[in-house]
């Protein structure tokens, strides 16, 4: 399970009466997640979320993201809305860490990622950026090619006992990812981690998938909008044997080049930026691969995975070289 704090039955009595949510009736944690303690909760005012925010998160950051939230869901966006307490504040203290209550989204991630997900996710992508223009504030982002090389770094001791000759590779692809990164496109507020796990589906009219939810908003930052689409294209569209998917990446770019036109710097750099994405999942899966101990609560994912997108990617000097 992905709790690594327990909630005693008087701490949350405690908390939950700084809240006008009525009576608990059903409380459990939430095995899927890996950054936070998540728990499933239930009051007579409906069904919520509660997350204690974990050491990886920088509490500073946390009143950026739930306002980034807050404001996403008034302009139509489903994704989780922080609940406020009684005294209006909705990010608050519980066991020890910072604390705050969403609402619940009805859905299901697709275990099984199917080119009929890859439409709705490009039109729910660029809704997200387009909600997200008059949000104030800034949030560098701290996974972004700045962040690369003390990844790297902190992974060179191990890295070759993943597989021998990786920190070599990694140290030419990341000098050659850095000297091609774009530096004058479009930016805005990005979700930077849209995952299939962070993203929920319900049949729509006709039984075709619709999205109902976009969460986790823990590595939202300001950064290129079109490098979310590099994420999503690394995440969504590869298929179980490593292949590219041509068809669930046109599907995934004309949706959201329909709702938010690409410019074309964008689509000349998107070969680099989807390089850059599976630097950035490659480098992070590396460094909890290599400092993670047997035994920890967190499930490990095999950078090997991103490596062989990254190859991909490297081998693509523009969109039409990837069929697209």
């Amino acid at each position: 399970m992905a709790v690594y704090t327990e909630v005693s039955d008087e701490a949350l009595a405690a908390f939950l009466d700084g809240y006008a949510l009525g009576r608990l009736v059903a409380f459990r944690g939430i095995a899927e997640g890996v950054e936070n303690s998540n728990y499933a909760l239930k009051t007579e005012a409906g069904d919520f979320i509660l997350t204690l925010y974990e050491k990886r998160v920088d509490p500073r950051d946390l009143p950026w993201f739930l306002g980034l939230m807050r404001h996403l869901a008034a302009r139509g966006i489903r994704c989780p809305e922080p609940v406020p307490g009684k005294d209006g504040e909705a990010l608050r203290e519980l066991a020890g860490r910072p604390a705050a209550i969403c609402t619940f989204l009805p859905g299901v991630w697709p275990r099984r990622v199917r080119v009929e997900h890859c439409a709705p996710l490009g039109a729910a992508l660029a809704a997200l950026h387009l909600a997200g223009r008059d949000y104030d504030g800034v949030r560098p982002n701290a996974l972004g090619p700045s962040g690369w090389p003390p990844l790297l770094e902190g992974s060179r001791a191990s890295g070759d006992s993943v597989q021998p000759g990786l920190i070599a590779e990694l140290d030419a692809r990341l000098a050659e990812v850095l000297a091609d990164w774009p530096h004058t496109l479009p930016r805005g507020q990005i979700h930077a981690d849209l995952f299939p796990d962070n993203v929920f589906f319900l049949p729509g009219p006709e039984g075709r998938p619709e999205v109902s939810g976009l969460i986790d908003f823990y590595f939202a930052c300001t950064d290129f909008l079109a490098y979310d689409l590099a994420v999503c294209l690394n995440a969504w569209c590869f298929e179980p044997d490593g292949a590219f998917n041509v068809t669930k990446a046109r599907a995934l770019l004309g949706t959201y080049d329909a709702a938010r036109p690409l410019e074309p710097a964008e689509r000349a750099a998107l070969p680099v930026l989807c390089r850059g994405a599976a630097l950035r999942f490659l480098l992070t899966r590396l460094y909890d691969w290599t400092h993670t101990p047997d035994g920890a609560l967190v499930t490990r994912k095999d950078p090997l995975e991103y490596l062989r997108k990254l190859r991909f990617f490297a081998g693509a000097a523009s969109l039409s070289s990837l069929g697209l």
